[in-house]
């Protein structure tokens, strides 16, 4: 049976102690890289699955490792960040990450994030969501209609392309600067007040309590993850 390829890109080797067994245990190839340079070879040489990737490597800054390779390689990337460099995290998921794991971290979480985004990849493939499914929410993207325990729920044109959006994601983390420039264009891209305001709306008409919610996740100085508990693939 095929093991799907993990490359661990770090400098520290009590990383690859740490995180080496338990991906094997889980099922995983583990694969190593200590530099940049290393995990760029490596990854254009034979493409892993998957790739996590340190920010703080010793040869090249991981941000660049991210960009250089996210021009031949379209596998995820999920990268290591200490707590202290969020404006790195935010950079890292505009220039093409997937997902973000903060060290130090759980095994469980990493192996979550995993099994999250290789689930994400798949979908990639298959056709678009259809209909997204997340407690009593339904969005049936065809038919444009939103409900709520079977009841519609009627949202402002922004609003609806805005839920869509972030339900479309697989539970990616959206940037801030993601959502405003495809959603009101780059002229807007500082306008962080336009998207509080309109997340603040599909709160209070889609969560069952709108200052403790379960559907659109804040990431603190990011942006934001839709959590979905099923999605339905057109012609699915």
């Amino acid at each position: 049976m095929h093991r799907l390829r993990i490359l661990v890109v770090d400098d520290e080797p009590q990383m690859h102690r740490f995180l080496g067994p338990a991906l094997n245990a889980a099922g995983y190839e583990p694969l190593r890289a200590e530099t940049g340079r290393q995990a760029l070879a490596e990854i254009a040489r034979r493409p892993p699955d998957a790739v996590v990737l340190d920010l703080g490597l010793p040869d090249v800054d991981g941000q660049e490792v991210l960009r250089m390779a996210r021009a031949f390689y379209d596998g995820p990337i999920i990268i290591l960040s200490a707590r202290d460099r969020e404006i790195e995290k935010i950079e890292a998921l505009d220039a093409g990450a997937d997902d973000y794991v903060e060290k130090p971290f759980r095994v469980g979480e990493m192996l979550a994030r995993l099994r999250v985004i290789m689930r994400r990849q798949l979908r990639q493939a298959e056709a678009p969501p259809a209909v997204v499914h997340a407690e009593d929410l339904t969005i049936d993207i065809p038919r444009r209609l939103v409900t709520r325990a079977g009841e519609p729920v009627h949202l402002s044109p922004k609003e609806y392309d805005l839920l869509v959006k972030l339900a479309q994601a697989d539970g990616k983390v959206l940037t801030h600067k993601d959502l405003l420039i495809s959603l009101w264009g780059p002229a807007h891209v500082e306008d962080m007040q336009y998207l509080r305001v309109f997340i603040g709306q599909l709160r209070q008409k889609i969560e069952a309590d709108p200052s403790a919610p379960r559907l659109i996740l804040t990431q603190p100085g990011i942006g934001y993850r839709f959590m979905a508990d099923e999605v339905t693939r057109a012609g699915g």
